[in-house]
C-alpha cells in the first residue's frame, strides 16, 4: 500500500470540486482556518479550539526544568545528569468521535 497523500494544490482541487467552491475560495478558507488557530492558540487567547466533528485543538504550556540528576536507567547504581529545558508551548490534537467513526 503505498499511496501517496495528497500535496496541497491537490487538497484545494480535490476540495473545490466537492464543494462546488473554486481553488480560490478554497484557500481563502484555510487562510482564515489558519488566522483563527492562531487567535485561539496564541498567548491572549483561550488555548483550545474545536473544528466541529473533526478534532480538538489544544495549547499545553510546559514549564521550564532545572537541571537534575537522576539515576541512569541502563546503568544501576550510576547518576546521570538531565538537562535543563526552557518554558515551551505544544499543540495537542484530539480526535472528536466523528473523525474515528469515519476512518472505521
Amino acid at each position: 500500500m503505498s499511496a501517496k497523500p495528497l500535496n496541497k494544490s491537490q487538497t484545494y482541487q480535490a476540495l473545490a470540486e466537492n464543494s462546488g467552491l473554486s481553488k480560490k475560495q478554497v484557500a481563502a478558507f484555510f487562510d482564515s482556518l489558519s488566522k483563527l488557530i492562531q487567535q485561539q492558540l496564541g498567548k491572549k487567547g483561550p488555548g483550545i479550539l474545536a473544528i466541529p466533528g473533526l478534532l480538538k485543538l489544544k495549547r499545553i504550556s510546559k514549564p521550564a526544568t532545572k537541571e537534575t540528576t537522576k539515576p541512569n536507567p541502563f546503568k544501576p547504581g550510576e547518576m546521570m545528569v538531565v538537562k535543563a529545558k526552557p518554558a515551551r508551548n505544544l499543540v495537542k490534537a484530539q480526535p472528536l468521535k466523528n473523525l474515528k467513526e469515519m476512518i472505521k
